[in-house]
């Protein structure tokens, strides 16, 4: 069973969506919203959601993409999976950047919705079995937002009151502090050093000075981070091979 959710503010689109969903074979539950400030106030746990991009501000002042960035930052062990209903192509890519997992256009093409829909269901699986997969980052730079899947993230070096985190498809720096993030991201992530805190899963071996990540990167190790970062690598190891 998943849980779903329609937010838009048309009553017909809602409609036409939850049948389109109900026409899936998937057991399901579905619940509808009529505002970004209705969505955001019920905290019960979503798996999928449909989100209207042009979702008319409601008393939140919320719009569709301002809602899925709300969404993106709170700190839940899973994300919902987002999949954004839009009339119009030019939004794709600010999506993309709220981690949205695909887009549909309006009118929405019943044979397309399928698709998408199974795929969607079939990440949610992927994600139950292993909870790690589905987690994400949203961090502010200047005047933007940016989401990114935690497993993108080889690590993150602090400099200067700023970070840089390494992705795999490049580097993304912002004022942000390491240590709220290693805080956060303490069960998948480690500070091997005040200036470093690597993603555990990309650890390929380390030394009593160094740490060797997967991409060949190596890191200087604390020698007062040694003991507790054998400990934790070893937990996290143990942790990841019990979701195999």
């Amino acid at each position: 069973m998943i849980k779903i959710a329609i937010c838009d503010d048309e009553a017909n689109i809602r409609a036409y969506l939850s049948s389109l969903i109900q026409a899936q074979d998937c057991p399901c539950e579905i619940v509808e919203y009529a505002s970004a400030g209705d969505c955001l106030a019920d905290t019960q746990k979503i798996d999928l959601l449909f989100l209207d991009i042009e979702l008319a501000p409601s008393g939140s002042g919320l719009d569709g993409m301002a809602l899925a960035r709300k969404i993106r930052e709170r700190a839940t062990v899973t994300q919902p999976v987002i999949i954004f209903v839009t009339g119009y192509e030019r939004y794709v890519f600010d999506a993309f950047d709220v981690g949205a997992f695909q887009y549909l256009l309006k009118p929405v093409n019943e044979e397309k919705f399928a698709q998408v829909f199974a795929r969607a269901v079939e990440q949610i699986a992927a994600n139950r079995e292993n909870p790690q997969k589905g987690r994400v980052l949203t961090l502010q730079s200047a005047n933007t937002s940016k989401t990114v899947p935690l497993d993108s993230i080889y690590y993150i070096e602090s400099s200067n009151h700023r970070v840089e985190l390494h992705l795999k498809d490049g580097e993304f720096a912002c004022y942000a502090k390491i240590g709220d993030l290693e805080l956060e991201l303490q069960d998948q992530f480690f500070r091997i050093h005040k200036g470093y805190l690597v993603n555990l899963s990309y650890v390929a071996g380390y030394s009593k000075t160094e740490v060797t990540l997967t991409n060949g990167v190596r890191l200087l190790l604390s020698k007062y981070k040694y003991q507790d970062f054998v400990k934790a690598y070893l937990h996290f190891l143990k942790k990841e091979r019990a979701y195999e």
